[in-house]
């Protein structure tokens, strides 16, 4: 008898949102492109890049898919709880905050706050932790083929891999574990529900 899925855990760089992230790694492409323009002050330098990291935390600079709110509704709908694992820093609360999607996850765990990142099981651990169940009552839906894909898969998670652009050509990635679109998700869920 197959377990009776209850939790749905969410990758959110280039699956629910499109955008930037790291701070140290923001500060160093800020403060080295602008060396390359011939700004030296190193006072500047750092308020540019802080600036400009602190900017990327606002909506606007941040793009919600079109399937992204309708999929979490619908999952919700269905009864299953979800909650984020993301290779994200501090700001990631604040921007699902502002871009109207924080109100549909009960808890999100970021690799700053986790200490280690995608793909390391220990990071889908923690996850499970919060969870509160088996590996078995959890999907993942992500973008990346190593750090969702696999790595959830590797501690018995039903792992989804979301290929908006057909890049994803592993031969090891079953044909029912793609999505094109997060549209797709709902349905697949449902047959893991019974």
């Amino acid at each position: 008898m197959r377990a009776t899925l209850r939790w749905v855990i969410w990758d959110v760089k280039d699956t629910l949102l499109k955008g930037l992230d790291g701070r140290s790694w923001w500060m160093k492409v800020v403060r080295d492109t602008f060396c390359q323009c011939r700004v030296k002050d190193p006072a500047l330098l750092n308020t540019l890049a802080h600036n400009l990291y602190q900017n990327f935390s606002n909506a606007e600079n941040w793009e919600v898919f079109p399937d992204s709110k309708k999929t979490l509704e619908r999952c919700s709908l269905l009864g299953l709880k979800l909650g984020v694992v993301s290779n994200f820093d501090s700001r990631l609360e604040e921007i699902l905050r502002v871009c109207g999607l924080l109100s549909h996850f009960r808890f999100l765990i970021t690799s700053e706050e986790a200490g280690i990142a995608k793909p390391s099981p220990a990071i889908f651990d923690q996850a499970l932790q919060k969870c509160g169940v088996a590996a078995a009552n959890v999907a993942h839906i992500g973008d990346h083929y190593v750090n969702d894909y696999l790595a959830s898969r590797s501690v018995g998670i039903h792992g989804f891999l979301l290929d908006r652009h057909n890049k994803h050509k592993q031969p090891d990635v079953p044909q029912e574990h793609r999505l094109s679109s997060l549209e797709e998700l709902p349905s697949l869920l449902q047959q893991h529900m019974h």
